[in-house]
């Protein structure tokens, strides 16, 4: 027989699903305009007390102390009431320095709100389903996972129902208008976030959960008792995998060729960079400093101007310019986290780079 919560970590943690799920409600209501806003909010309440629920069934205290450097001083009180932690500090106790795409989804949601709880912009909610989606999921497996399937939260929710399947002049008005664009600082939030993220944190479903929403044939009735389903992707298993190679080569959209996919400018690394470290990398001065230390490209009118460390950066001949990949920006990022290395980088006096093409002969020709 499981052993009961203590009263308070029950409290804690019914004050997190009633939340989670007064956002699901929020959220699914056809003429809540508040939608994401509500949503975030509500889901940010819920999150925090589930952690809260957590600390105290392993018996730590959820609240800042007068003196956090003494593990035993008074706990802080504001109106009489013990300081607890927000959701950034219990992420901080939660998960170390450790960063995992669930960690990630919430960082990004802690940022959003700050911006975004005054204001209600509709135009918002398509462009963030799928970390609205992976964040309820999220929340569901961590309760389950430390209080047991009694806690889930699919005994009480269902998929909202969709108005309708054809995208008549009326619907694409709708849609058009909720593609309305977003207020600048918003939208810069979510890109530079986004642009912040390995490759493979940004495809996990645990940062952001995106379904293609297909028919579900049977021929008998008791085929299909189940309207809709939600399966668990697990890039594991084999026969799976085979599974979803087959229904992603059918649904696979038509891609037009486009010149330097995946490829940044100097801007968007220096914008990713700057965010992901929380100190100033700029694009003329920081980003210019950063290719000369590492050499990755020559300098601006070099005889051969497409020599250069092509993992890192390439010449683009039509525009006469460089182009950078995102293993850059990573590279950078984790480089630069280290802060002689961000010193001797940005503030130290770095010369000009030799030729890229007598550096890559000079390794050639020691592996030789």
């Amino acid at each position: 027989m499981p052993k009961r919560l203590p009263a308070e970590v029950k409290t804690h943690l019914e004050k997190a699903i009633e939340s989670a799920i007064l956002a699901v409600e929020v959220y699914n209501k056809p003429a809540t305009k508040f939608r994401s806003g509500g949503y975030i909010v509500l889901m940010i309440v819920g999150w925090t007390a589930l952690f809260h629920a957590i600390f105290l069934k392993r018996r730590v205290k959820p609240y800042y102390r007068n003196d956090p450097k003494n593990p035993k001083s008074r706990y802080k009180k504001v109106a009489g009431d013990y300081k607890a932690w927000e959701l950034s500090e219990c992420l901080n106790m939660f998960f170390g320095s450790n960063n995992p795409p669930m960690r990630r989804n919430l960082d990004f949601f802690i940022g959003l709100r700050n911006k975004i709880e005054h204001r209600s912009m509709p135009q918002l909610d398509v462009k963030i389903f799928g970390e609205c989606q992976a964040l309820l999921f999220n929340f569901e497996e961590l309760s389950i996972k430390e209080f047991g399937q009694k806690y889930a939260l699919n005994e009480s929710l269902t998929l909202s129902l969709q108005f309708s399947r054809i995208k008549d002049e009326q619907q694409a008005k709708s849609i058009r208008e909720l593609h309305r664009p977003l207020a600048k600082n918003v939208e810069s939030y979510i890109q530079t976030f986004r642009s912040s993220l390995s490759s493979d944190i940004e495809s996990d479903h645990s940062y952001s959960y995106k379904v293609f929403l297909i028919p579900k044939l049977a021929n008998h009735q008791g085929q299909a008792d189940v309207a809709v389903e939600f399966v668990k992707f697990d890039p594991n298993s084999p026969d799976q995998m085979k599974n979803y190679e087959k229904l992603v080569s059918l649904m696979k959209p038509v891609s037009v060729q486009v010149a330097n996919r995946g490829n940044l400018t100097a801007g968007a690394v220096a914008k990713a960079v700057a965010s992901a470290l929380g100190k100033p990398f700029t694009a003329s001065s920081h980003h210019v400093r950063a290719w000369r230390f590492y050499r990755i490209r020559p300098s601006k009118g070099a005889a051969k101007p497409e020599v250069t460390q092509t993992q890192y950066c390439q010449w683009d001949e039509a525009h006469k310019d460089y182009v950078y990949t995102d293993a850059w920006k990573q590279f950078l990022i984790s480089e630069l986290k280290d802060p002689a290395k961000y010193d001797q980088v940005i503030r130290g006096q770095v010369s000009a780079p030799a030729d890229p093409a007598n550096i890559i002969v000079a390794e050639a020709a020691a592996s030789a």
